[in-house]
């Protein structure tokens, strides 16, 4: 009886640290999407803007120059 006791003990461990491996991983990338959604969201505007002037840029620029 005492044997079935000590080889449940390791197994149960071993399935727990697996579980909180798994947690600890999916909140790792939890956390990188949330970094990577606020950086994103903080630089929008001067993404739109600076992507704005290239396209007029490269529109404008051979339109001038083929006059």
């Amino acid at each position: 009886m005492s044997e079935e006791a000590k080889s449940t003990g390791p197994v149960r461990m071993v399935a727990i640290e697996n579980m909180v491996e798994n947690i600890r991983y999916k909140s790792q990338i939890l956390a990188r999407t949330n970094k990577i959604d606020s950086a994103v969201s903080a630089a929008g505007f001067v993404g739109f803007v600076a992507g704005l002037l290239t396209a007029l840029i490269l529109i404008l620029l051979p339109a001038l120059l083929m006059r």
